[in-house]
């Protein structure tokens, strides 16, 4: 697995555990999108199951907001990685399970995305990241109409706003009269954000063509704004229309987690109450008080 290939070589400086407990490892970026063959620089995203005790702190005999807290895993993140034994530079962002879920139930444009990539893009997959990927439509709802136009407005200020543009983006902005790259990230969400609400479906590869002309410049700064104007009037009329759920339904993906968990560490029977009344809850939270005394 390339993580631990990384980690062995002293590439990477991520937690001890994460390489052998990372179950997702994906291309992100402009490969994922089918925008660019060019795989100098490579965009991975994943999650990872931390320790058991990390995601339920109270094995450990924590008790939230009291006292000493133990630090929570999130997300570990390098970037400029040099591969050993090649040129190939990677920027890596790996989640806890639990935080990936959390992002993803807010329609956070990237970690959606990073779950509908095409099978080519995906470096590392175990059976819990299958289920993930099997049950991925679970996180799609119209609340992608509000997440990608934000994030589409961001890319449109960057276009609008830059002034001293890197080295690397210069000659693209002097060639064309704007950053092409921002501008292709802007139609391609809410691109996105239309094909969600009308087919509750994603896939990257779908504007493919579209995108790689705004990347060639094929697409005037002027026409850029008129289309985006025109496509979020659009989304609104498509908005209201849409039978897609308005929010993914919490309890529905908190079970896919729990199934995910449960997968990976065996049975949390003993960890965590299920579906129980409170004299159930009462009784655990005496026998967790008993256990630390």
């Amino acid at each position: 697995m390339l993580l631990q290939k990384l980690q062995k070589a002293r590439a990477i400086h991520p937690p001890a555990w994460l390489p052998n407990n990372t179950v997702y490892l994906t291309i992100m970026g402009s490969m994922a999108y089918g925008v660019s063959s060019d795989s100098s620089d490579m965009d991975l995203y994943g999650f990872a199951m931390p320790p058991l005790d990390m995601v339920f702190p109270h094995l450990r005999g924590e008790i939230p907001g009291f006292g000493r807290q133990i630090p929570r895993f999130e997300q570990w993140q390098e970037h400029r990685v040099q591969s050993p034994d090649s040129n190939q530079l990677y920027d890596f962002v790996v989640y806890s399970i639990v935080k990936f879920f959390h992002l993803c139930l807010e329609n956070n444009p990237n970690l959606i995305d990073s779950l509908f990539t095409p099978r080519r893009c995906v470096v590392h997959s175990t059976p819990v990241a299958e289920i993930v990927r099997e049950n991925r439509k679970l996180f799609l709802s119209k609340a992608c109409h509000y997440k990608m136009r934000a994030y589409a407005h961001a890319q449109m200020s960057k276009i609008v706003n830059k002034r001293n543009p890197s080295n690397s983006r210069a000659a693209d902005i002097e060639k064309h009269g704007y950053d092409t790259k921002f501008a292709y990230h802007c139609v391609r969400l809410l691109l996105e954000a239309e094909q969600i609400m009308t087919t509750h479906d994603l896939d990257l590869e779908r504007d493919r063509e579209v995108l790689k002309a705004i990347r060639r410049g094929e697409w005037t700064l002027e026409h850029l704004q008129a289309w985006a104007s025109e496509k979020e009037r659009q989304l609104e009329d498509i908005y209201v229309r849409s039978t897609l759920r308005e929010r993914p339904d919490e309890q529905i993906v908190k079970d896919l987690l729990l199934r995910c968990l449960e997968h990976h560490y065996g049975s949390l029977d003993k960890v965590i109450a299920k579906n129980r009344g409170n004299e159930a809850l009462l009784r655990d939270l005496e026998l967790l008080i008993e256990k630390y005394r």
